[in-house]
């Protein structure tokens, strides 16, 4: 007895190891939204449909029923009937009585009186069961996801990150977004993304986030020395990921190197040279800008050598070409490497967007 309790205690409580029903609240799988005036009528229509299939049955078998005269029931005797028996009224002025009209009642009408009451309640059901369907959609979400990308941090460089992702087509449903603050993971599943509240500088965390089954990490944490841990224990979870972390001072982009990641943007030094750069040629800023936005003009890209285009020189090709992605490592064109194209060879050129 001794040993089992010493057991628990010592085990820790993390998140991956909770139930999925406890997950709810902490990982949240987008939903498609309704209005609420859209939730009554469905629920007002779908009410009136069950009333009106209980009226047909009646109407069907109305032999086997009778009425307090005796007399022979008519559409409105059905629909009388109908009513006061779904909403469990049940007055009792017109009875099955025949053996057949009682087994279709037990059947089919308690059936659809049950189902009848159940609609009639949907609001309070509904906020009984959203926990219950979103405990299922965790358990086959955690199930399926492989190969997406997890963004630490919905902050201004996360969200821009985002952004650019969706703009090359990424599906919302392929990104996950880990933050500490509720309010801008509302925002995010607003979007339609997975979203995770926790600190990514925990291991649970980013394993509730499937950081080792992920293909790429943003790390967009608003501190550096937050973005040097979560990469340290990103790359400790995800050894074959893609890490990407955003910093604010270049002086610790080697602490970030060392901690696994394999690029690093020091956002700070690339605002400072825009806007020198802006003071004496603003038309290049503008093109920069024009680059990395994907959605009109121009765009930088990705993709793999054509077979024709194997063996001849990347500066000769339609597309302008920046540079040679071989064997993960970039080669800019100029370079005497790249003066023949590789067949596994990918080529970073400029894409022109259609407006």
């Amino acid at each position: 007895m001794a040993g089992r309790l010493r057991e628990r205690l010592s085990r820790s409580d993390t998140l991956t190891d909770r139930p999925d029903f406890a997950l709810v609240g902490v990982l949240r799988i987008p939903e498609l939204q309704t209005s609420p005036a859209r939730a009554i009528y469905r629920r007002v229509g779908i009410a009136l449909a069950a009333l009106a299939l209980a009226v047909l049955i009646v109407y069907i078998d109305r032999a086997g029923y009778r009425d307090a005269q005796d007399n022979e029931l008519s559409l409105l005797d059905c629909i009388y009937y109908a009513t006061v028996s779904l909403s469990t009224t049940g007055y009792g002025d017109i009875t099955p009585f025949t053996p057949s009209a009682r087994l279709v009642n037990v059947l089919l009408i308690t059936p659809l009186r049950i189902f009848f009451l159940i609609v009639l309640v949907g609001t309070t059901l509904s906020a009984l069961t959203q926990s219950s369907r979103q405990a299922f959609k965790i358990q086959r979400w955690r199930q399926h996801v492989r190969n997406h990308t997890v963004v630490i941090g919905y902050g201004t460089k996360g969200r821009t990150a985002i952004d650019a992702m969706l703009g090359d087509d990424v599906p919302p449903s392929e990104i996950v977004v880990v933050d500490t603050d509720h309010a801008v993971l509302d925002s995010a599943a607003s979007k339609g993304l997975v979203t995770v509240h926790g600190s990514a500088t925990k291991s649970d965390v980013l394993r509730l986030a499937g950081a080792q089954n992920a293909s790429a990490i943003i790390v967009a944490a608003n501190r550096d020395d937050t973005a040097v841990l979560v990469t340290l224990t990103a790359r400790e979870i995800a050894p074959k990921a893609k890490i990407v972390a955003a910093i604010r001072e270049s002086e610790n982009t080697h602490l970030l190197r060392q901690s696994g990641a394999d690029s690093v943007v020091v956002s700070s030094e690339t605002a400072g040279r825009l806007l020198g750069i802006a003071t004496k040629t603003p038309s290049v800023v503008e093109m920069m800008e024009d680059l990395l936005t994907p959605e009109a003009g121009f765009a930088i890209a990705e993709r793999p050598v054509e077979r024709d285009e194997i063996g001849g020189s990347p500066r000769h090709l339609a597309d302008i070409v920046l540079g040679v992605v071989r064997d993960g490592r970039l080669i800019r064109v100029g370079s005497p490497e790249v003066d023949s194209i590789e067949e596994n060879d990918r080529l970073l050129y400029i894409r022109r967007v259609a407006n």
